[in-house]
This record gives C-alpha cells, sequence and structure tokens, in this order.
C-alpha cells in the first residue's frame, strides 16, 4: 500500500489538468478538498480511477448543494471519493448557474452514482446528462420544486403558537 499525500494528489491533479483547472484547494479534518469546472469532472474521476498510485475507485457520496447569493453559481456538486487502497479521501465540487443547472453523469464510470444522482436531482433540480433514468426517487412525481433549495421561509409566519423569547428572538 503505497502512503498517498494530499500534496501528491494535487500534484497529480494539476500535473494533468493544469493549475487554473484545480482550484479552491482545503483541507478538512485531513480531507483534501478542490473545485474544478464542469467539463473537467469526467475526464478527472476517470484520471483518479485509474491512476496507478492514487486508485480514487469508489465513490463513497455524491450530493447537490445551494448557494442561492453566488450568482451563476448557484448549484453545486461534491464528489467524496475513496481511495481504499491507500486509506485516503478527496471531495471534488463543480458549480453551475441555476439557468443552466446541467452537470454530465458519472453512472457510467460509477454505478452508485445512479441513485445519488437521482436525490440530488430530486432535491436540488441538477439535470444529470446522459443519466439512464433522471427522475424523482423520493417525492412525488408531479412537484413543480425542489425542496432542498434555500428558496422558501424555515418557518410559517402567520403562526402565533410560538413565544419569540423562547427562540432567541
Amino acid at each position: 500500500m503505497e502512503n498517498v499525500s494530499n500534496q501528491q494528489i494535487i500534484d497529480a491533479l494539476q500535473g494533468q489538468f493544469g493549475e487554473e483547472a484545480i482550484y479552491g484547494i482545503a483541507e478538512s479534518h485531513g480531507i483534501l478538498q478542490v473545485t474544478t469546472e464542469v467539463e473537467h469532472i469526467v475526464p478527472m474521476l476517470h484520471f483518479l480511477y485509474q491512476h496507478p498510485v492514487l486508485k480514487f475507485q469508489f465513490l463513497t457520496d455524491l450530493g447537490g448543494i445551494h448557494f442561492p447569493e453566488a450568482k451563476g453559481q448557484e448549484l453545486g456538486v461534491i464528489y467524496h471519493l475513496h481511495s481504499l487502497e491507500n486509506n485516503v479521501r478527496l471531495w471534488i465540487k463543480i458549480y453551475v448557474p441555476i439557468e443552466k443547472p446541467e452537470v454530465p453523469t458519472v453512472t457510467g464510470l460509477f454505478a452508485t452514482a445512479n441513485w445519488m444522482e437521482r436525490e440530488a436531482f430530486d432535491f436540488y433540480g441538477i439535470i444529470f446528462e446522459g443519466h439512464p433514468n433522471l427522475i424523482r426517487i423520493l417525492n412525488v412525481e408531479d412537484m413543480d420544486y425542489h425542496p432542498m433549495r434555500k428558496e422558501y421561509p424555515l418557518e410559517d409566519a402567520t403562526r402565533h403558537d410560538k413565544i419569540d423569547e423562547l427562540f432567541g428572538r
């Protein structure tokens, strides 16, 4: 088993895709986090999967995110990868505009992405182009909104059964 460092992962990614394609580099609890553009995500995941040392061959999770104040990058996807052989984790983030929430599917590389992408579509409205069955997974088919988007008030302003002082207001 190789002892892979986060710097080795950064060097490999920047060597393959260029420094401009890998940005937002951070680390949290030892897990490397990078951001890239939509057009790089599929080739990048294939590169990491096939790399003879890194071997990121397990997609632990894939989730949608919504930042309404980030104009042009309101919606995003975070890919949680794991190199089981090296016991190293990596998060890759991409962002898209809410007017065109299109991201290529990664179901061709990771079969587990199937339901994860359906969930991100269901809750955030992210369209995974090329997905074999992109339909809602948990909500009813005739919903005309995506409930995890930050577009709705957190509580009903017409309720009078709460005492504001108990909620720090």
